[in-house]
């Protein structure tokens, strides 16, 4: 059936009422202490269906497109795929998930700003005609490798904030799209769409404003060179945030109704990634070593004022790190405080401590500073909002281990599934039941349903 892949390796737990997530995360901690303490995660794919309710609520007219390099676990994209959302590819692999899971070529975008010869081709071979394009030679290429495409053409946004660079690296200047207009006439490529980014690191949503202003010059200069337009892409960065859905579609709504409304036949999609998956899953990792610095050696920043001399500071090292799960932490700020599994009483001294990956590597910092009760080796700490650029491809650093994913469902969850219809034999398979105040072990987890 569509949706479900007939051989994932996968279970998911259905929760018993009394059960709750800590209760599973309890568990696992206490099987992978006796079993090896590797790292893991735990998925609620619960969530992910609340996040699609809420976007529905709020963003209706506006079709979300998952982008997959944001978490491609299976899990994650059956109950997408589930949910018919299309999806935003950034490269072959990514795409042959997807259509594994029977998506329609015409709900998969390729979205990689730099794409290779070779998986332009392999779009064009499976029918994959959507993509983006910013420039005259990625432009050629496409021309040369996919010559039915169908591109949106990627326009430029800033921040007005002046504090995201970023978005200015991938787009093209609105002065600039003429031109590549006159050389997609000349090549007889389509262009039917346009597509720009806003970063969720941009606190403006007012960006919007000019964005969607630009969009729509861009619409009426394709007119004049007979492009049939019928597609904008307002991007990604959805943090997860109801407020900050509920504020961007405050300003985008009543610019959608003017520059493009509903008679004038434009489908207006979006790329949400980390707003679907980041509050889905928790990582737990286990302390594998500990360090105490003397305070004159090792200052974190900001404790000046308030550590004494002799206190020491901690750096603790975990088996999971920036090669691994934290592997975003290079490319973004990494803001997540984890939690102390274990229990300590209230009264209990904090200390000033550091937290670093298992690969001895001056990158592999993970927090650079944060207040925690002294730790042992073997200790657990727990990581939330972990769904995000965690789940992608891994790196093989110093025999890094992908961490299993366990994956859960409360019976609501389910039951609401039902309801929507998100159902078949196939996905039954992947459920098996978890009663309250039990042990899991690894092969109970990953049993299937009888």
């Amino acid at each position: 059936m569509k949706g479900f892949l007939e051989d994932a390796n996968y279970s998911i737990g259905l929760l018993d009422e009394g059960a709750t997530l800590g209760d599973v995360i309890d568990n696992y901690v206490y099987e992978h202490t006796l079993t090896g303490k590797n790292a893991f995660f735990v998925g609620d794919l619960g969530k992910l269906l609340k996040k699609h309710n809420q976007w529905q609520n709020v963003m209706a007219p506006v079709k979300p497109f998952y982008a997959v390099k944001c978490n491609s676990s299976p899990g994650v994209l059956e109950i997408l795929a589930a949910l018919g959302i299309g999806f935003a590819c950034s490269s072959k692999s990514e795409m042959t998930l997807v259509q594994d899971l029977g998506i329609a070529p015409e709900n998969i975008i390729y979205t990689n700003p730099c794409k290779q010869a070779s998986q332009i081709k392999y779009a064009a071979k499976t029918g994959v005609n959507i993509m983006t394009c910013d420039n005259e030679s990625e432009l050629k290429k496409i021309a040369r490798n996919h010559p039915s495409a169908k591109l949106l053409l990627h326009i430029a946004t800033e921040d007005i904030s002046g504090a995201e660079e970023m978005n200015m690296k991938f787009g093209t200047m609105l002065k600039s799209c003429r031109h590549l207009m006159e050389c997609a006439k000349e090549l007889e490529v389509q262009i039917v769409g346009v597509k720009f980014h806003i970063s969720s690191s941009c606190k403006e949503p007012q960006v919007y404003i000019h964005a969607i202003s630009d969009a729509r010059c861009v619409f009426d200069m394709a007119e004049e060179f007979g492009f049939k337009m019928n597609m904008l892409d307002i991007g990604g960065g959805f943090t997860g945030s109801e407020l900050q859905l509920e504020e961007v579609n405050h300003v985008i709504s009543p610019l959608l109704d003017v520059y493009f409304p509903e008679e004038s036949g434009v489908n207006v999609i979006a790329e949400p990634g980390c707003y679907y998956v980041s509050s889905a899953f928790t990582l737990a990792v286990n302390i594998i070593a500990k360090k105490a610095v003397e305070y004159d050696k090792f200052l974190p920043s900001g404790m000046e004022q308030t550590r004494s001399d002799d206190e020491p500071i901690f750096m603790y090292y975990m088996n999971d790190g920036v090669y691994g799960s934290f592997a975003s932490k290079l490319s973004e700020k990494f803001n997540t405080i984890p939690e102390v599994h274990k229990k300590y009483k209230e009264d209990e001294p904090l200390f000033a401590s550091s937290l670093w990956g298992p690969s001895c590597d001056e990158l592999d910092q993970i927090v650079e500073n944060c207040l925690l009760p002294e730790l042992s080796v073997g200790d657990w700490l727990i990581f939330d909002n972990m769904g995000s650029g965690t789940l992608g491809q891994q790196s093989a650093f110093n025999d890094f281990q992908r961490p299993p994913v366990y994956y859960m469902m409360s019976f609501n969850d389910w039951y609401e599934m039902q309801d929507a219809g998100i159902t078949s034999d196939t996905l039954m398979k992947n459920f098996f039941f978890v009663p309250s105040c039990i042990q899991l072990s690894p092969e109970d987890s990953f049993s299937t349903a009888a």
